[in-house]
């Protein structure tokens, strides 16, 4: 017997999903802003979603040619 059952595993995996989305999409319209009110190129937080997007697209490969 399992301390968490399936549905707790699911729905934390959904959350973090979607904490993560957010936080790149957050991250992604103050770099805009910056950029575009401030005239200023932001490379730190233009890092963040890139960083999301190479990790996520990186493990997609991973267990594609994996499994």
């Amino acid at each position: 017997m399992s301390l968490f059952d399936e549905r707790f595993l699911t729905h934390r995996l959904r959350a973090t999903s979607i904490a993560g989305i957010a936080g790149g999409i957050l991250a992604v319209v103050l770099w805009f802003r910056h950029y575009v009110f401030e005239h200023r190129w932001s490379w730190e937080l233009l890092a963040i979603p890139l960083t999301m997007a190479t990790v996520k697209q990186g493990l997609l490969l991973w267990y594609r040619f994996r499994d």
